[in-house]
């Protein structure tokens, strides 16, 4: 009985103390889930890195430690969304990571790299697919400054004769990228050959990829083996500038050194142009 009496003296939890325990608990606790809140943001964030290394923006064998993180990783994101925006697709990731990663760098804003896509759509005429292929070969593009770099040279070839791009080629991108004073370089020198300005400038439109050529490594050998191996004038390079676009060692000098053995003599580009068999064939 004393123990009966004992238990009957224990009063029953009031409805009063047990909501004041339940608040002292959600004053300690005021998330009653983090866990789960916890586990849902590093999934979405894992997820985002698993994005990016599908696109290989992230190399899939990148430590853990030297994984950009969550900020880094959402502006990276910005970056690809932004692009899409302008027309890429997944596909188109790899290749531009590759070529260019500081495209994909965090400290990159998307709206810098946006006056060049109104750029191409405004001076160009580009459509979204043809401002993306340009900028695919050439990445280096998105990084240029438009009034003193691509306008100006987009103007310069103009004044030479040469067209706007009409195709997303490698040397129509590579050309729209480079600046002014080192197309005038390649005018200087062939000034120098004796060549007038219109003259100069009718082989560059004629063979825009010399702009592309080193005057040192490639044209001015190309040139002294012309004019002194081969004795011919400056005045073939005038009817044929593509000679510049042959190779000296592969194409050039055993050709000439072919007829030469033979006594014969051939126009340039009947020298050039043909291909091996053909030419081959023909002087045997």
């Amino acid at each position: 009985m004393p123990l009966l009496h004992t238990l009957s003296i224990i009063p029953p939890p009031s409805p009063s103390s047990s909501s004041s325990s339940s608040s002292s608990l959600a004053t300690l606790n005021p998330n009653p889930h983090p866990p789960s809140h916890f586990i849902k943001f590093r999934t979405s964030y894992r997820e985002n890195l698993r994005y990016l290394k599908t696109l290989r923006i992230i190399s899939p064998e990148t430590s853990p430690k030297k994984l950009p993180l969550p900020d880094a990783t959402d502006q990276i994101l910005a970056t690809v969304g932004f692009l899409k925006s302008k027309g890429f697709k997944d596909p188109d990731f790899p290749r531009l990571a590759f070529l260019s990663p500081k495209l994909f760098s965090p400290s990159l804003d998307p709206t810098d790299i946006a006056p060049v896509f109104d750029f191409l759509a405004s001076d160009l005429s580009a459509d979204p697919a043809f401002s993306c292929g340009l900028i695919l070969r050439c990445p280096d593009l998105l990084f240029a400054d438009v009034e003193f770099c691509l306008r100006p040279t987009l103007y310069y070839l103009e004044q030479l004769g040469i067209d706007k791009p009409k195709s997303p080629s490698n040397l129509n991108a590579h050309l729209l990228n480079t600046r002014v004073e080192k197309l005038k370089k390649k005018m200087r020198f062939l000034r120098s050959l004796g060549l007038s300005h219109e003259e100069a400038a009718n082989v560059c439109a004629r063979l825009p990829a010399i702009f592309g050529y080193s005057v040192e490594d490639n044209l001015r050998p190309k040139y002294e083996y012309l004019v002194k191996d081969m004795g011919r004038s400056v005045e073939e390079l005038k009817k044929f500038p593509q000679y510049f676009g042959f190779s000296l060692e592969k194409r050039i000098v055993p050709r000439h050194l072919h007829l030469k053995e033979r006594n014969v003599e051939i126009p340039l580009n009947r020298m050039l142009l043909w291909s091996d068999q053909k030419f081959y064939t023909k002087w045997k």
